[in-house]
């Protein structure tokens, strides 16, 4: 049997374009070549798609350089709807056939990826892919929205308030009395940002509007939250296979020591005071209702594919502080780990979310 061709999409247009490479390598490395036929297709910061080298170290996650997709002169062509052919126009103008296309495996984080718009774009050429679709990604993109969709289905979240640019510049002390009644310390985040890119937690008023400016860099819509006090547990959850529901992994925690928060460098450049431990040390009660809210919260949604849930686990309870319909997805990510954990190798992860694919399409 012919292996089915995998075009596997990374990079992208969001300030997560680096960890998105990263991912790559990862990915590019750990897939199985005698399972699946691999085409590696890049997108550079300006959103050109480009047909990669098929060499993971090139995308090797690097804290002194971060890899990235440049620009080889290559230009992906698509195929059109009720065709399957994918194609590759040279730098030197010389258009070769890649072969039939049978699914693509966005690995995409932040906007023009995991917010519903290269899904839509998917959907419209009818060609198959991996993980979420447009709902869910577009839900758990914007925060707001993900907020109200969970607490109408009686998941419970932080407390929160949502700012426009606008209301900031005509009203800031008003701004600032909503933020007030949530308490000291909160959080302060963009809307629609992922990898904790412009998060800040602001232990005064001194610090709100440095705050505010760092996340409306990212955004033009700001979330502001109560500080949760509790431990920080996430668990990873894959879509059911045919008539299966979906499942969740074991818990895994995020453990602070020394870093307020689990911040970019915390995440992904070795940083120091952030420690990512699969399994987490919890009571089989505990496990249970973290994986049963987990899958509550990823059905909330309309989930599909995969989906990180994180929570804090306080003493009145677990609240959930988000959804990623595509978490950080390096080998030393938390939802790869908590899958390993779980009993699946990162291979057959990746495997699982492409089998899901096909099977969906089949």
């Amino acid at each position: 049997m012919d292996r089915p061709a995998v075009a596997v999409l990374f990079g992208g247009r969001s300030s997560e374009h680096s960890i998105s490479s990263a991912t790559a390598g990862g990915v590019l490395r750990a897939i199985d070549r005698d399972r699946y036929r691999v085409i590696p297709v890049g997108i550079t910061r300006e959103g050109v798609f480009v047909l990669e080298d098929d060499d993971p170290g090139k995308f090797a996650l690097d804290a002194q350089r971060l890899p990235e997709v440049i620009d080889n002169g290559s230009r992906i062509l698509w195929p059109e709807v009720g065709d399957r052919t994918l194609r590759v126009r040279r730098a030197d103008g010389e258009i070769d056939e890649l072969g039939d296309l049978d699914v693509v495996l966005p690995i995409l984080h932040g906007v023009h990826g995991e917010d519903g718009t290269i899904q839509g774009f998917f959907d419209t050429l009818e060609i198959p892919y991996a993980g979420g679709g447009v709902l869910d990604s577009a839900l758990c993109m914007d925060k707001h929205f993900m907020k109200i969709v969970l607490q109408a289905a009686g998941v419970p979240v932080a407390p929160w308030v949502t700012v426009s640019r606008r209301r900031w510049e005509s009203d800031p002390e008003g701004v600032r009395a909503d933020a007030a009644a949530l308490g000291e310390p909160m959080f302060v985040k963009p809307a629609r940002a992922g990898s904790s890119v412009g998060v800040s937690k602001v232990h005064d008023a001194s610090e709100f509007a440095g705050a505010m400016d760092l996340a409306f860099a990212e955004d033009d819509k700001v979330l502001i939250e109560s500080a949760i006090v509790g431990r920080e547990v996430e668990v990873a959850i894959l879509e059911g296979r045919r008539t299966d529901g979906p499942r969740a992994s074991l818990p895994g925690e995020i453990v602070l020591t020394t870093r307020e928060f689990y911040d970019f460098e915390g995440k992904y450049l070795g940083g120091d005071g952030a420690d990512v431990v699969c399994p987490a040390d919890m009571s089989d009660a505990e496990i249970a209702a973290v994986q049963e809210l987990g899958v509550r919260a990823f059905e909330a949604v309309g989930g599909r594919g995969l989906a990180r849930v994180d929570f804090f686990l306080t003493a009145d309870g677990l609240y959930v502080n988000e959804l990623n319909t595509m978490p950080g997805f390096t080998p030393i990510s938390m939802f790869p780990k908590c899958w390993i954990a779980s009993g699946l190798t990162y291979p057959e992860l990746i495997a699982e979310l492409i089998d899901t694919a096909l099977e969906r399409v089949a």
